[in-house]
């Protein structure tokens, strides 16, 4: 039995006439006389009952009859599935995820991407840098996201964006009154630093700002993520340089959060990462919202830069 045959019979079963079924088919009459009577051959019993006016189906007709449509429809269905599939618009993607980009950017991008294609189970794994590559090249995960990723030849990075770095300090904290802080400031001050694994990494970043502002980075505790490192913070541990989308997603007692006001281009990257040899519609589809979120964030930057530096009009 394939596809055809229930195709032949559904048309008959709903014409109850060979003739119109044959002329709605576009195939001659005894053809489709031959297949009806081929396929009750193979099932082993009548589905129709020949009448002057035509056909009507026998009790194990209206029976399969109804099975025939069940049939298609799933048939249908799956094509559907598959064809969509292999647009990306349906299927699964497996994402390595990190510390602070999870608090703001990450779910924004996320939330885009489901609501672009709903019909994608979107999987989180929480990796460090050195296991996400590896997840990668295990075909384990689809993307990954990052900071501060060396080239590799078989990976491939998407930059997500380009953020600005801020001072966390104790809330009773000498500094904690300005509204911009200058790093050197903190020369002599312990430096709670993370993440502790993946070098390169946000760590090496840290020292060598001080550096190019004069100083060593005293480096008291390195911790696994910035609420760890907040928190230590707020316990008077010591200081931390955290990205701006941490900054503005985590709020934590104890703490205060202030620009830097003698390193105007501390910035941090975060990327996604994936395989070059991964050709598939649904890693172009994702890769495609991050680009639109991208290119949508430096338009609404470009446009406050220049609200800020347009003098008012003269009325």
């Amino acid at each position: 039995m394939d596809l055809r045959h229930l195709k032949y019979f559904l048309a008959v079963a709903q014409e109850l006439n060979i003739g119109r079924a044959a002329a709605r088919l576009h195939i001659s009459q005894p053809p489709l006389t031959r297949q009806i009577k081929a396929l009750e051959d193979e099932l082993g019993v009548e589905l129709f009952i020949r009448t002057a006016k035509g056909v009507e189906l026998t009790q194990a007709g209206e029976m399969f009859k109804e099975e025939a449509h069940n049939i298609r429809m799933l048939v249908e269905a799956g094509i559907d599935r598959v064809q969509r599939a292999g647009e990306g618009k349906l299927g699964r993607i497996d994402v390595g995820i990190f510390g602070s980009g999870i608090y703001d950017i990450i779910p924004k991008l996320l939330q885009d991407f489901r609501r672009k294609l709903p019909g994608v189970n979107v999987v989180l794994h929480t990796m460090n840098k050195s296991e996400q590559i590896e997840a990668l090249r295990q075909r384990r995960i689809t993307v990954a996201f990052n900071r501060m990723t060396e080239p590799e030849p078989d990976i491939g990075r998407e930059l997500v964006v380009t953020e600005c770095l801020y001072a966390a300090m104790p809330s009773d904290h000498p500094l904690a009154s300005l509204k911009a802080v200058p790093l050197r400031a903190f020369a002599e001050q312990p430096f709670v630093v993370f993440p502790n694994v993946g070098r390169p990494n946000f760590v090496d970043r840290v020292v060598e700002l001080c550096r190019q502002q004069g100083f060593e980075a005293q480096i008291a505790q390195e911790v696994g993520d910035a609420v760890t490192g907040l928190a230590l913070v707020a316990r008077g541990f010591g200081v931390t340089l955290i990205p701006e989308s941490a900054a503005h997603a985590l709020v934590v007692h104890g703490t205060t959060v202030r620009p830097l006001a003698d390193v105007p281009k501390a910035m941090i990257d975060l990327s996604c990462l994936y395989r070059v040899t991964d050709k598939s519609p649904l890693l172009k589809a994702f890769l495609g919202v991050i680009r639109e979120n991208r290119e949508a964030r430096e338009a609404r930057e470009a446009h406050d830069a220049h609200e800020a530096t347009t003098p008012p009009a003269i009325i």
